[in-house]
This record gives structure tokens, C-alpha cells and sequence, in this order.
């Protein structure tokens, strides 16, 4: 394995007076073998979660709990994988991405076979906690070790696929686990991610050395500085607007506008199409242009969609429905690999497992706030009005909460003097 050291910004700002700085020189091989396996690690946990929710409703029957109860899964998981986030990030620094994202995949195989064993519903719940545990320890691991072979200049490319391969996971997801549910019972997908987590700790274990972040440096001050404030702001109001806007598509189309589940489903698999779509284009620009410019465009393209779909009067569900979603999918894969580029080279290579970190914490944070919003402005009822009401306020987030933030985050700048 190659002992190649991996260039280090200290800011955000000197990143980008070396944005210009080897754009023509192929990287190695193992920079991309390292970033395909962290996104393999990283992809199993976006999995995962849509994976196990398919199957809730045959576990509910299986198991002897109500429906609503099994929500539990879902809260107990998220819940585990929020609290270990933040210590799991140091401990990425300290002890190298490699290690703890092996002992993560470890402990959710481990996690995994015991849920498809659970005799109850409450061991199945504390395997679920075990899961989430093991998530919360490969997350950052993931991320830090993806972009640990690439220069500052060029992690956008990789935060791009990254970003695309997260949409990927999210519609492989539903289609798996219903296939697994239908097919084999609900047991089947915790079964599932039991060779998925091994192949994911094989690949981990084969391709990211144990120095994962290349040179070793001293800590270089707090990892919450503005640009890392910034782009975890950014990434927690685009996951509340994304999920918050997914559960209110999900719930409207089914119980209002007569969609079935799957029918439902595809309108946001169209969406998941889009986010990937353009994840990747977003990490070129962000490399070229610095990460102003994809964020600025992300909410302004989100907002025109969700604003002109919340204009009373609107159809919701028809074919300008769909036209109108194309802005929402698009501008939403234009905020994933801006956030996390800027974040990750506003801090020295040292802080990566902190900073990835509180990045999936914000992200987490935005996921719970836009599914509660969601969830108690529909307490009413499922009707147009509500689903309008919402949509102009995300509207109204996106411009006047999120182009601030994302303006907060890195441009472009002219190569005016050596970088130190």
C-alpha cells in the first residue's frame, strides 16, 4: 500500500487558492479503491434503513405488537446511532478511520444476525440499539476515510459519487427488502445484513490502511469553526427538507389522492433518481467553483419547486406534479457533496473523524426535525391545504435560511499566493 500523504488545509480559504493545483494528474489507484470501499460501508447504512422498514408491518403480525409500535424500531436505532456519533468521530482520530469502522461493521453483523434470531419484540428492539451503535461508530469512519486519498482540491469528485451512491442505497433499499419480505419473511432482511456488513468489513479491511488520514497532525484548534457551522447548517436543513418533504409526498399520495404504496414509491424513487443524478455534477462544480455556488443554486432550485407546488390550487399529484419535482430532486443533489467538502477541508486532516461527525449529527438532527414538523402538521388530517401550507414554508427556509447559510461556505478563489 502506498505511503502516499494526503495534503492538508488548516481552513476552508486555502483550499480554495489551491483549487487550480493538480486538476490534471491521475490519482491512484488506491484513492479510488479506499473511496469505493468507505462508500460500500456508507451505502449499508442508508440501506439499512429502508430495508427494515419495509418489512415493520410482517414484524408487528409476527411478533405480537401493534403497528404503531414498531415505529420503535425505527426511534430506538436513530436514537443509538445519534448518541455514539460525536465520541465514535474522536475515536476516528485517535485510533485511525480503519479500526473503528472494522469493530462498527463487526458489531452490526453481530447486531443483525441477533435481530433475525429475536424470539420478541424487545430483544428485537435492543438489537436494533446494537445496530445503531455500530452505525454511529462507522459513519464517521466512512466519510473520513473515503476523501483520506484525495487532495482538498479534488474530494468534491468524491464527494460526488459518495452522494450519488447514498441515493443508489435508498432505492435499492425498498425494492430489496419488499422482494426479501415477500419472498422469505421479515427475518430475511435482517439476515441480509449479515453478509452485507462482512463484505463491507472485508472491503475495508483489504483497501484502507490502518493511517487512514495520511500525515498525522496536531489538532489545529476546534472543529466548530464558521465554515463547519455553516455547512452542518446546511446539511441539517437539507435533510429536513428532503425528509419532511418525502413523508408529506408519501402520506398525501396514498391517503388523499388514492396512490398505492408502490405507486406512492415511485414518485420518490423519481425524486432519489435526480438527488443522484446530480450529487456528482454538484462535486465538480464544488472542486471548480468552490462550494458557494452548487449550495446557492441546491436551495434556490429546491425552493422554486417546492414554492410553485405550494401555491394553493396546484395539483399535487398530476403531471405538472412531477415536472415541478424535477427542481426539488435536482437542487437537493446539490447540497450533499458542497457540505461535506467544505467541512471536511475547513479542518486539518487530524479532525476529519469530528468533523464527519457532527456533519451526520446535523444531518440526523435535520432528518428528525423535518419528520416531526411533517408528522404534527398533518395531526389535522391529509388534505391539499395543509400539504401546501408546508410546502411554501420550506420554500421560505430555503431561501431565507438556507442560501444565508451557503453562503457561509467556501467560493472560488484566484490563486493570488502560495498556499502554507
Amino acid at each position: 500500500m502506498s505511503t502516499q500523504t494526503t495534503p492538508t488545509m488548516a481552513t476552508g480559504r486555502r483550499s480554495g487558492r489551491r483549487s487550480r493545483r493538480g486538476d490534471g494528474e491521475p490519482l491512484p489507484r488506491w484513492a479510488w479503491s479506499r473511496l469505493a470501499a468507505c462508500t460500500a460501508a456508507a451505502a449499508l447504512l442508508q440501506i439499512d434503513g429502508t430495508l427494515i422498514t419495509v418489512a415493520l408491518p410482517k414484524v408487528a403480525h409476527n411478533l405480537g405488537v401493534s403497528n404503531a409500535s414498531t415505529a420503535t424500531v425505527l426511534s430506538v436505532y436513530f436514537a443509538a446511532y445519534a448518541l455514539v456519533l460525536l465520541p465514535a468521530g474522536e475515536l476516528v482520530d485517535r485510533f485511525s478511520a480503519r479500526r473503528v469502522a472494522l469493530i462498527g461493521l463487526a458489531l452490526f453483523a453481530v447486531g443483525a444476525a441477533a435481530g433475525a434470531l429475536s424470539p420478541t419484540f424487545t430483544f428485537l428492539l435492543v438489537t436494533r440499539a446494537v445496530q445503531g451503535i455500530a452505525a454511529g461508530l462507522v459513519s464517521p469512519a466512512a466519510l473520513a476515510g473515503a476523501v483520506s486519498g484525495f487532495p482538498p482540491e479534488r474530494r468534491g469528485s468524491a464527494l460526488g459519487i459518495w452522494g450519488a451512491s447514498a441515493g443508489l442505497a435508498n432505492l435499492a433499499g425498498p425494492l430489496l427488502g419488499g422482494l426479501l419480505t415477500l419472498g422469505f419473511g421479515w427475518r430475511a432482511n435482517w439476515w441480509a445484513l449479515v453478509p452485507m456488513g462482512l463484505l463491507a468489513f472485508w472491503g475495508i479491511a483489504a483497501l484502507l490502511p490502518a493511517a487512514a488520514h495520511g500525515e498525522l497532525l496536531e489538532p489545529d484548534g476546534s472543529v466548530l469553526n464558521e465554515i463547519v457551522v455553516g455547512a452542518t447548517g446546511v446539511a441539517a436543513l437539507t435533510f429536513a427538507v428532503m425528509i419532511g418533504t418525502f413523508y408529506l409526498a408519501e402520506q398525501y399520495l396514498q391517503k388523499a389522492a388514492g396512490y398505492s404504496p408502490l405507486g406512492a414509491s415511485a414518485v420518490l424513487i423519481f425524486v432519489a433518481l435526480l438527488v443522484g443524478a446530480a450529487a456528482p455534477v454538484a462535486g465538480r462544480l464544488s472542486d471548480e467553483h468552490g462550494e458557494r455556488v452548487p449550495a446557492v443554486l441546491g436551495f434556490l432550485a429546491t425552493a422554486l419547486g417546492v414554492g410553485v407546488l405550494g401555491i394553493s390550487g396546484v395539483s399535487l399529484d398530476g403531471v405538472l406534479t412531477g415536472v415541478l419535482l424535477v427542481p426539488v430532486g435536482l437542487g437537493l443533489g446539490l447540497l450533499f457533496a458542497p457540505t461535506s467538502r467544505a467541512a471536511l477541508n475547513a479542518t486539518p486532516n487530524s479532525l476529519h473523524g469530528r468533523t464527519s461527525a457532527v456533519l451526520s449529527a446535523g444531518r440526523l438532527a435535520g432528518a428528525a426535525i423535518g419528520a416531526g414538523v411533517a408528522g404534527a402538521a398533518l395531526t389535522g388530517g391529509v388534505n391539499a391545504a395543509t400539504v401546501h401550507s408546508v410546502l411554501l414554508g420550506a420554500c421560505a427556509l430555503c431561501v431565507f435560511v438556507g442560501v444565508p447559510l451557503a453562503m457561509m461556505l467556501t467560493p472560488a478563489r484566484v490563486e493570488s499566493e502560495p498556499a502554507g
